[in-house]
């Protein structure tokens, strides 16, 4: 006959009366609730993991999923009964008295009123719903329950300027989440003050209650804690607590980006489409001897540590309010750790490709409301150069010179290549690419080959992927406007008499004529004076190219004034990120 759940129900009252610490943890449950024993078991698993609080003590087991039940409730019980023995141990050597043994734990699991039999596999056994009963307390069981895999906080924080916590959550959904942000008292708060502080817990008052928390300079030199339960719907999971490693830091004050913003307050109403293409500096990049001393000595050190430029980074792309963010240079533990979390809490999800070899790469992010990704066709760039036909014939001239060959086949800059459909008018597609080409000064012959190898890998995804879909081509394309590269993208054509392909000197001179597989493309953000501005040179070499015959350009956002970029000499400064600054621009995307 099966045990009726009645009995257990009769002794939570007498629990929650006689509730010890270490029985009824007050900082943990409310008064006439069940603690909570989290169950993760998913088919085609073997194991399953049983998570609870017992005598003070966080319980993690995993099982396996056939495993009887009653190995399971023997060994919970077996693990008070240590418990308990070694605490009276501790009490007999403090009053030097024998102690008597400490009794078996009643430890018991019901389902719908009734006991659930030992003999049950634990797979079966352990459903949502489910009560454990522990000696005098009991747990509601969440089976599969919204759960944060990871949850973190950024190391830095700066008034005014967003904190975005990386959060994953299991079987929930991260927008169903509820978030309640606090700030640290100051020990020189006056009682006063403190009875008038709105929301306060213990040392803590309460200061929000979105995902993402922007300080105030009022915040300044407290730390900020963060209490966020996973929900999915209705339901709910185990709360996590988070608390700053730090304190909250002043910020820089006026930024570069912050004039600009203004024209860029609300997200563009379709069919327009706000793109944003940037070079936010590696990391790697910026760390380097020849940076601090050679590139920029001008730039506070402090100001090139990643955590000091990833606060503005964060705050000048959400600023935009784009739909969709081409960016080079991205470390990939910022894209995972910083961009991701924080880009997602306004709406945008992302795509990364690391650069072969290197520790950064391209990143693409577009708005989930308006846009959904349809398929990737990313590629390096010599190795489509070296194995794809439709390239033969130019790698068959290329071959004329041995060097300049070898020289492009070893380099790993790649393209990346994102289809997106309209959400608004389904159907309606746009190739997005993005791509940072070689660096080098005297690179123009490899950048003319690679993008003519981009632009015939651009013209297969259009034709047999999206066919009739427009082509925006965003990067740092480290070329000037009077260079070959642009003339190929803006003209369709470059002449074997261009003076880039004689660029790296007369031993790997490779004279072409090129012709482009697009129409003429435009330049939507024009040609600025300059897109770089680091100590020793100033020039455009970003860009964001469209299709005129499918795409208006509506409005470009205003680079940074001349005073703006140089009040610290040049870029990187503490008042913007990067050497490079971003374009941003509204095209009208005709239905």
């Amino acid at each position: 006959m099966l045990k009726r759940l009645p009995a257990v129900c009769a002794l939570l009252p007498r629990c929650l009366a006689s509730a010890t610490p270490r029985t009824l943890s007050s900082d943990r449950r409310l008064a006439g609730r069940m603690e909570a024993a989290v169950v993760r078991c998913l088919p085609g698993e073997p194991k399953l993991t049983i998570s609870f609080c017992l005598e003070d003590s966080h319980k993690h087991m995993l099982r396996d999923q056939s495993e009887a039940l009653g190995k399971v409730l023997s060994r919970i019980s077996n693990a008070v009964v240590k418990s308990h023995a070694k605490a009276k141990k501790s009490k007999k050597n403090r009053d030097q008295q024998p102690s008597e043994a400490p009794e078996p734990a009643v430890v018991k699991l019901f389902f719908g009123g009734d006991e659930v039999p030992d003999t049950l596999p634990n797979s079966e056994a352990w459903q949502d719903g489910a009560v454990l009963q522990v000696g005098e307390v009991t747990y509601n069981v969440q089976r599969n329950a919204p759960t944060f895999t990871t949850a973190e906080l950024p190391q830095s924080l700066m008034a005014d300027f967003p904190v975005c916590p990386k959060l994953e959550v299991e079987f929930g959904n991260l927008q169903d989440c509820e978030f309640v942000w606090f700030k640290e008292n100051s020990a020189s708060t006056s009682p006063t003050a403190a009875t008038d502080a709105p929301a306060q817990e213990g040392g803590w008052t309460r200061v929000g209650s979105e995902r993402v928390h922007v300080p105030s300079n009022q915040d300044v030199g407290c730390r900020l804690k963060l209490l966020c339960t996973p929900r999915d719907g209705r339901r709910s999971g185990p709360a996590r607590e988070l608390v700053s490693v730090g304190a909250v830091e002043a910020g820089p004050g006026v930024c570069t980006f912050d004039n600009r913003h203004a024209y860029t307050s609300k997200v563009a109403q379709w069919p327009a489409v706000r793109v944003v293409s940037y070079n936010i500096l590696a990391d790697i990049y910026a760390q380097t001897d020849l940076s601090k001393t050679v590139l920029y000595p001008y730039c506070a050190p402090y100001a090139l540590q990643l955590d000091y430029r990833q606060n503005l980074i964060k705050k000048e792309l959400v600023g935009y309010n784009a739909d969709i963010v081409c960016l080079q240079e991205v470390d990939k533990g910022v894209f995972v750790d910083s961009l991701t979390p924080a880009l997602d809490a306004y709406g945008l999800d992302g795509v990364f490709r690391l650069k072969e070899k290197q520790h950064e790469g391209l990143a693409t992010f577009y708005r989930r409301s308006k846009l959904r990704l349809l398929s990737r066709h990313d590629v390096r760039l010599s190795e489509a150069l070296a194995s794809d036909p439709s390239h033969a014939q130019l790698l068959e001239r290329l071959s004329a010179n041995g060097d300049l060959k070898d020289r492009i086949l070893q380099r790993s800059t790649s393209l990346q290549v994102t289809v997106l459909e309209d959400l608004v008018k389904p159907g309606r597609k746009v190739c997005v690419a993005n791509t940072h080409l070689y660096w080098h000064p005297k690179g123009g012959n490899v950048r003319l080959v690679q993008m003519a190898v981009a632009l015939q890998h651009l013209s297969q995804v259009v034709r047999d992927v999206a066919p009739g879909a427009p082509l925006v081509f965003c990067g740092d394309f480290n070329s000037t406007p009077n260079s070959g590269v642009v003339q190929l993208l803006g003209e369709a054509a470059v002449p074997q008499e261009h003076a880039d392909w004689s660029s790296s000197g007369p031993e790997e001179t490779c004279c072409m004529e090129l012709g482009s597989t697009f129409p003429p493309l435009l330049s939507a953000c024009g040609q600025p004076a300059y897109t770089n501005y680091v100590g020793g040179f100033h020039g455009c070499l970003d860009y964001i190219f469209i299709q005129p015959e499918s795409m208006k350009v509506e409005q470009v956002i205003p680079l940074p004034s001349h005073q703006e970029v140089t009040t610290y000499k040049a870029l990187p400064s503490v008042s913007h990120p990067s050497d490079h600054i971003a374009l941003v621009c509204d095209l009208r995307w005709d239905p």
